[in-house]
């Protein structure tokens, strides 16, 4: 599969690149790591879950042209986790969601942070998105530090399939003012 609509993107300290089926392992490791799943209130996934979500997730790449990046370490070559953007129906319309997961021995590094940035501005910059939301499960403090160091705001709390979640937003208007030099 070809992925011309979904490049490579790259931080200083990572690679995000499109997801991939040799990644499966990879992020098998992510998704049973119990203090990653801990954050989904799931047990970890087993093997066939985790090829379901994959597959979801490459269909998405396929029929969107964006979707989630592998994120992979530069100073090792290793997958430590997975960020990008998902389109989803909120409130009955269609809307991207930005979204990560990584391994909980590469937590607060600033990492999950570096790469949501990135994939922020590739959503404005590149793909002309009017919004982005992310909807974190109530309780999950990390991804709501991760999504507010990035510019989203908590926009409301609600219930879906019986789990609360914060939904956060960030429309491009917002984004482009954080753009702005700041006025000494």
């Amino acid at each position: 599969m070809t992925h011309t609509n979904h490049p490579n993107l790259e931080t200083q300290r990572l690679l995000l690149r499109p997801m991939e089926e040799s990644d499966l392992d990879a992020l098998l490791g992510i998704f049973t790591d119990p203090q990653v799943m801990a954050a989904f209130d799931s047990p970890p996934f087993s093997r066939g879950q985790m090829q379901g979500w994959l597959q979801r997730n490459l269909d998405h790449q396929a029929q969107y042209g964006y979707g989630l990046f592998s994120v992979i370490l530069k100073a090792s070559g290793q997958l430590i986790g997975d960020c990008g953007l998902e389109v989803m129906e909120v409130d009955g319309a269609p809307v991207a969601e930005l979204g990560y997961d990584f391994r909980s021995d590469h937590w607060n590094q600033g990492l999950a942070t570096e790469a949501a940035t990135t994939v922020r501005d590739y959503a404005f910059q590149v793909l002309e998105l009017a919004e982005l939301i992310s909807l974190i499960r109530v309780g999950n403090g990390a991804s709501r530090r991760v999504a507010e160091k990035v510019g989203l705001r908590c926009l409301d709390e609600f219930t879906r399939y019986d789990t609360r979640y914060w939904k956060y937003g960030l429309t491009r208007d917002d984004w482009a003012a954080l753009a702005q030099p700041r006025n000494q």
